[in-house]
């Protein structure tokens, strides 16, 4: 079969089987009288094992040793394009969404899509300092997209560039709530405890009904965080997730502090004492435990809380009662 003949049957140009014919790939068995090349059934065949071994994206290098080498491995050939294509879409999918936040952020002029571009660049930047510095402009400056600010802020491992990151967030409002809240159900801790402590920052009230739902939340880490915000926010909610963190010693005078901020609202006062009260009634506890529910009562306001700190006053525990009969001097002074 001619050269013509094979070309318009497999598909493959003449100008690429004279290339193939250069390369050693596909030499013709036999030539005419004239000289003209002239293919076999095998030649044929051979043409089609090549064009199948391209589609998986091969080299014709890569082809050539496939067909000729004996001990050639496909299986690692394989391994290595899957690797390959991986990161092509990787890089692809990088880019759409590189694009895509370009667009979102609906640039006047070029102006705008370069201070765009460079903006995104520095939040992935390797430094730490142009990482903050893109945060703290993404404000002022070109507005970067939310998706971009949520994802790097879920991602930031720097605590100065990520409170950076929390308050260019803050300043978008709520835009950002939907991808935090996806945040708090990441299989990864670390960014679900950033996703916590961004929606806390946020001042509404669709954030407050997030935090909410976080005091449900399977990661303790999470519920601990939505307590001390929602504490902040005088959501009564919060009081038991505080009070666990006390009797746990975990950040126990953050709790404390929240505890108390609740407590200025005289319906809520009576209520975290008489919890209090109840921890500090089971005989179980530890001393250092009965403790700091002591202390977490120093800044609690009402009747029931001074009347439990003078039952303290006399507590078996010298420990506790001496910090009753502190307590009690303090608040008898003010």
């Amino acid at each position: 079969m001619l050269i013509g003949e094979v070309a318009r049957r497999s598909g493959v140009s003449a100008r690429m089987l004279r290339h193939y014919d250069s390369l050693g790939l596909v030499r013709p068995t036999g030539r005419t009288e004239a000289g003209y090349r002239e293919y076999s059934s095998e030649d044929i065949r051979r043409i089609f094992h090549i064009e199948s071994l391209r589609s998986l994206g091969l080299s014709l290098r890569e082809v050539g040793c496939a067909l000729d080498d004996p001990g050639f491995k496909p299986s690692e050939l394989v391994d290595d394009l899957i690797r390959q294509t991986q990161e092509r879409i990787a890089g692809e999918t990088a880019l759409l969404t590189r694009l895509r936040r370009i667009g979102a952020a609906e640039p006047a002029g070029w102006e705008d899509v370069l201070q765009s571009v460079a903006l995104l660049q520095a939040l992935g930047s390797e430094s730490a300092g142009k990482r903050q510095r893109a945060a703290l402009s993404s404000v002022e400056e070109v507005p970067v997209p939310v998706e971009a600010l949520v994802e790097a802020a879920l991602n930031e491992t720097d605590p100065n560039v990520a409170g950076a990151l929390r308050w260019a967030l803050a300043q978008s409002g709520d835009a950002g709530l939907t991808l935090l809240a996806e945040g708090l159900g990441s299989p990864v801790a670390e960014v679900r405890k950033r996703a916590v402590q961004s929606i806390a920052e946020l001042p509404n009230g669709e954030a407050t009904a997030l935090l909410q739902d976080a005091l449900q939340n399977a990661d303790i880490v999470v519920r601990r965080y939505a307590a001390l915000a929602l504490g902040a926010r005088g959501v009564a909610t919060a009081v038991p997730t505080l009070i666990d963190m006390i009797v746990e010693e975990t950040n126990d005078a953050d709790a404390a502090d929240a505890l108390s901020a609740l407590a200025s609202d005289p319906t809520l006062a009576d209520q975290i004492a008489t919890r209090l009260i109840d921890c500090l009634s089971h005989g179980t506890m530890e001393s250092s435990v009965r403790r700091r529910l002591t202390q977490a009562l120093a800044d609690i306001p009402g009747i029931a809380t001074s009347r439990a700190l003078a039952d303290l006053s006399h507590d078996e525990d010298r420990a506790v009662a001496l910090t009753a009969t502190y307590i009690l001097t303090l608040r008898n002074v003010r």
